[in-house]
């Protein structure tokens, strides 16, 4: 127990400093300065089943106080709650920017329904207008009425091909305070915002539910047709933009939530095990080393100290001890972020077991024929790509 809290207190000295600073949630969205020409903007909108969420997500789309052209495109994919007549119905009563509702039909082969869905959006934008940038952005997701214009001039002022902001997620059930901000601070800590937003970065990911993406930036990845298979479709989306050359940014959003209630573990355990086996490429071997390296770094800690002290063991108790601080402090300003209790987090290794937990059953679904189930469909592991 002794070395293996040591090599867990060892990790965590280098995820507090080098790791990005990952635990901080300072990084904003970068110097805006307005442009004198505001770019025409085609806001795309995949939405499946969303009638619950859609009355307090579109309504701040519609309303978006934008200086240039920008219009709203929602790509109704085989909904059947009347999320497309919804939507027309909220236009109606809520005016704003011009809102057009198609649906693509069935995903063709090898297609995620969502990026089917973004696909037929984008073409429709391509036809109606001619937009320099895209709004990617999920149907459960509100924006402030500036929302639009601060992505723009910090798109344009710093010349980024894609600004992706991570929605504020929804904390408001006891699953959520518990599971929601810890789900936010393990994406930080598998891709830094700061080493993505690092000129010449190796390290790319955005955030799917706001994503604005140049159009050029667009074509010259071939996205999202080179992406197509893709369930984690926001990171690799990124990784197609930064491939071809262009400049990414991803960080906290302040004017963009989620509406989407979890009200149950259940939905919080699909929403993360839906995708979590795919992050490690299907792989048995990775899932053995994801597994293996969150129990030491998570949970080792809080049982060396129980353990320990039990027993009067001194060494293992005071590793564990400082390991378990150093998690604990690095966990405290995403709480403040989401403005959560602080006592919350001394219980990151309850949630990090959890997760652990969730990752398993993502592979377990995968080797049944249930993987990256989502909305009545099930995406079998992709091809390899051409």
């Amino acid at each position: 127990m002794t070395w293996i809290t040591a090599g867990s207190l060892a990790a965590w000295g280098w995820l507090l400093l080098g790791q990005g600073f990952f635990w901080r949630t300072d990084v904003g969205l970068p110097r805006r300065t307005p442009p004198a020409d505001w770019p025409a903007v085609a806001i795309v909108v995949p939405a499946r089943d969303e009638a619950q969420v859609l009355p307090s997500s579109l309504p701040s789309l519609l309303a978006q106080d934008y200086p240039g052209r920008a219009e709203v495109y929602l790509v109704d994919d085989g909904s059947t709650d009347g999320t497309g007549e919804l939507a027309h119905a909220l236009a109606k009563e809520h005016g704003g920017l011009p809102l057009t509702v198609d649906s693509p039909g069935e995903p063709g082969p090898g297609w995620t329904g969502k990026l089917w869905a973004v696909r037929h959006g984008m073409a429709l934008a391509r036809d109606r207008m001619d937009a320099e940038y895209l709004l990617l952005t999920d149907a459960d997701i509100a924006h402030a009425p500036d929302s639009l214009r601060e992505l723009v001039a910090a798109a344009r002022s710093e010349g980024l091909d894609l600004v992706s902001q991570m929605a504020r997620l929804r904390v408001v059930t006891f699953w959520e305070r518990l599971i929601v901000p810890a789900f936010v601070y393990f994406f930080a800590q598998l891709y830094p915002f700061r080493w993505v937003n690092r000129p010449g970065a190796r390290t790319a990911a955005a955030a799917g539910g706001c994503v604005l993406l140049r159009r050029d930036a667009a074509q010259r990845a071939g996205v999202p047709d080179t992406i197509r298979q893709a369930v984690i479709d926001d990171v690799s989306l990124a990784r197609a933009v930064q491939r071809s050359g262009g400049r990414i940014w991803l960080g906290l959003a302040g004017g963009v939530t989620s509406v989407r209630p979890y009200r149950g573990l259940g939905p919080l355990w699909r929403m993360v095990s839906r995708s979590a086996y795919a992050q490690l490429l299907h792989h048995p071997l990775l899932l053995a080393g994801t597994v293996a390296g969150m129990a030491v770094i998570y949970l080792a800690p809080p049982v060396a100290v129980v353990a320990g002290a039990a027993s009067g063991a001194v060494v293992p108790t005071a590793l564990g001890a400082g390991a378990w601080a150093v998690m604990t402090g690095t966990y405290l300003p995403m709480l403040r972020y989401y403005r959560r209790p602080l006592w919350l987090a001394p219980l990151l290794p309850v949630t990090a077991l959890l997760y652990l937990l969730m990752t398993v059953d993502s592979a377990v679904q995968h080797y049944r024929g249930r993987g990256a189930a989502w909305k009545g469909r099930t995406y079998a592991r992709p091809e390899a790509m051409p």
